[in-house]
């Protein structure tokens, strides 16, 4: 039987868009004889770190783009025909911002610059003169007139009140230059007094007045930024503008978006972890320790540590994630007395954490390994062929720890975990592959989202059903409890056996290198290991990157090693920048679904099937069927639903963004930009 309510709903949609469709245009008359801009970016690259650095931002956030090698013999000639044409009896642009090596890569007279000068003037496409020096032809006096030119090692530079009004916003003020080795040249540039027509976004002291590092030059009819100092895409001063150089670039309306993320997973909660011997250079109680049987020490928090932890979170407004290993707890319980003051007030404080599943007792779920041989092996039957943990077994760690957690109160989302040491993944080169046993186990559980090491495997990939979460390890060991302690294993593993280290930086000095003299024992933890490993998280959470990182429960013990260095990063970070662009601190789940959006953008874009434009105040936005899309607009900009408008995106760093798809009946994501 038909349902009439059913059908006549269905009609009524209809009839809505119908009437939608005649009176849109009417409401955008104004935008009829606008061009097509479409939503994509040329880059002319010369193969310089510059130009590098701006493509890895557009990339990295999900901005489409067309890279140019400028130097390669079968590149495109840039003319009027390969830059602009004619779509629908409409002119089209197509490309919405232009990034060259500098002012002119071209030479003198060529005609390809001159192309893009009249593509630019007649669309109002603006341009980012990647690195150039100081001079007229870019609105700035020389160097010798009030300038300055050379290394610009630590300079403390600032947004000036035009580039807090434009397009650095969300920044807080101050953009100090990286000056991480008195004995390396990290930057240098050019310093110049602005010209009329040159607005100076960012700018540092020179003598007694100050004169500009980047700024935007209005001439003839069109809009250059010029940067005048040489970076890459590692370095802090370039990662602090490289949003508000392509929010310019674009005049804030385009593909992708970005986001500044840091989560710090807590691995071990409620398990002891083995403590390092500064005499025997190993752990006694882990693998491979010769020497170390009946000096096994271990490290686990207390109570006051766990109190200390729900005190740390509310004075800087950031909350930890606890990876738990409840039967591990119960364990240590048993063999004390039957007390345990710590998971009692880790239990009390509940509600104040994120918990995530790290299995009930901690055992490697890959093969059953032999730890007789340096280094382990896999246990192999009669027939050569290697044992693993049952799908039983490793089904068994997952679910106790879930009912443990129940019994406990404590709340947790099922679809997450990360297994002890990621074992059952690949680990090579011993384990070449998952255990085979491991995706039904996760299936078993409902687990979607497994966590992975990025050191090992930086790409997030698939376990059966689930997907992997990689996670940033921190360079604050496990198996230490002291600064002295951490001092020590560091000394260890990063200096040569001429100073009484273990030579490993030697032997592989493509992965590391060793320091020039051990780090003192007392001072070396927080003199130099903190800002280090501090620079290295930070870099991590200016670059998009969402993938968390993870320490373990021995850091918040004993001299709790771990908060200095997150104290570096979270307060440098908000000084860095505005309250507009709060961190993002979210549960693996959230983070394990953007990256298998990126994953799919990427290949829509990768494969040509994105179209995008703007024509007036007007843009669509077609992707594959079920690729969503990111997307970066002002403030008040509108989504088109079937009937009437929503506000689009949420809010961060000055504009709006979000993955979008389709609405009901529609075929591609349409928005209105505030007029």
């Amino acid at each position: 039987m038909v349902n009439k309510n059913r059908m006549n709903r269905i009609a009524a949609a209809c009839a809505a868009a119908a009437l939608m469709s005649v009176a849109l245009p009417a409401a955008t008359a104004q935008a009829a004889s606008a061009p097509r801009i479409d939503l994509k970016v040329l880059v002319v690259d010369d193969g310089g770190s510059s130009v590098e650095a701006i493509t890895a931002e557009l990339r990295d956030t999900g901005v489409p783009f067309t890279r140019v090698q400028l130097g390669s013999s079968s590149r495109p000639v840039i003319d009027a025909a390969y830059l602009s044409d004619t779509v629908d009896g409409r002119p089209r642009a197509k490309y919405q911002g232009v990034v060259l090596p500098n002012e002119n890569p071209f030479g003198e007279g060529s005609p390809e610059m001159a192309a893009l000068a009249a593509y630019e003037t007649t669309y109002g496409i603006r341009q980012v003169d990647a690195y150039t020096w100081a001079h007229p032809g870019v609105g700035l006096e020389y160097t010798d007139n009030g300038g300055y030119s050379g290394r610009l090692d630590g300079t403390r530079a600032a947004v000036t009140p035009a580039g807090k009004a434009g397009p650095f916003g969300y920044l807080g003020g101050q953009v100090a230059f990286e000056d991480n080795s008195v004995l390396v040249p990290e930057s240098f540039g050019f310093m110049g007094k602005p010209r009329p027509g040159y607005t100076s976004y960012l700018d540092a002291p020179v003598g007694s007045g100050r004169a500009s590092l980047v700024g935007e030059y209005t001439h003839d009819g069109r809009s250059e930024l010029v940067v005048t100092f040489g970076y890459n895409q590692h370095q802090q001063q370039f990662r602090l503008l490289a949003r508000g150089i392509v929010e310019w670039l674009t005049q804030g309306v385009h593909l992708g978006q970005s986001r500044n993320y840091f989560a710090v997973h807590v691995d071990d909660v409620f398990a002891p972890d083995a403590r390092w011997n500064k005499e025997l250079n190993c752990t006694p109680g882990d693998y491979a320790c010769p020497g170390g049987e009946g000096k096994e020490s271990t490290i686990r928090m207390t109570a006051a540590d766990a109190q200390y932890a729900v005190q740390w979170q509310t004075s800087k407004n950031f909350k930890l994630d606890m990876l738990f290993n409840g039967g591990a707890g119960e364990e240590w319980k048993a063999e004390n007395g039957g007390v345990d003051a710590l998971t009692a007030q880790l239990v009390a404080d509940r509600s104040r954490f994120r918990w995530m599943n790290h299995t009930y007792t901690h055992p490697f779920l890959g093969c059953v390994q032999n730890t007789a041989t340096v280094p382990w092996s896999c246990v192999k039957n009669a027939q050569g062929q290697i044992q693993y943990m049952s799908r039983a077994e490793i089904s068994a760690q997952i679910r106790d720890n879930n009912n443990w957690a129940a019994s406990k109160g404590i709340a947790i989302d099922r679809t997450e975990l990360v297994t002890g040491e990621h074992s059952g993944l690949r680990t090579s080169p011993q384990q070449a592959q998952d255990n085979p046993n491991l995706a039904g186990a996760l299936a078993d559980n409902g687990v979607k989202w497994a966590g992975s090491d990025n050191s090992r495997e930086p790409a997030q990939r698939t376990v059966g059903a689930a997907l992997t979460v990689p996670r940033h390890p921190m360079n604050v060991y496990y198996n230490t409890g002291t600064n002295a302690e951490m001092a020590d294993e560091y000394n260890w593993i990063y200096t040569s056996r001429a100073h009484g280290g273990s030579g490993v930086c030697e032997d592989n000095p493509a992965t590391s290198t060793c320091l020039p003299a051990p780090v003192d024992p007392d001072t070396g933890y927080l003199d130099h290991i903190v800002p280090q490993e501090a620079r290295t998280a930070l870099r991590h959470v200016l670059a998009n990157d969402p993938r968390p990182h993870y320490v373990h429960q021995s850091n918040l013990a004993e001299d709790r090693t771990l908060y200095p260095v997150l104290d570096q990063v979270l307060d440098t970070y908000r000084t860095l920048y505005a309250p507009s662009a709060p961190i993002v601190n979210q549960s693996m789940k959230d983070t394990g679904v953007e990256l298998s959006r990126r994953a799919a953008w990427d290949a829509a874009l990768s494969a040509d099937k994105v179209t995008a434009y703007r024509i007036g105040t007007a843009v669509t936005v077609k992707a594959p069927a079920g690729v969503v899309a990111p997307v970066t607009a002002p403030t008040g900009t509108k989504k088109q639903l079937l009937l009437g408008t929503a506000d689009f995106g949420t809010a961060y760093a000055g504009t709006r963004s979000t993955w979008t798809g389709p609405e009901l009946l529609q075929s591609a994501v349409t928005l209105r930009l505030p007029s």
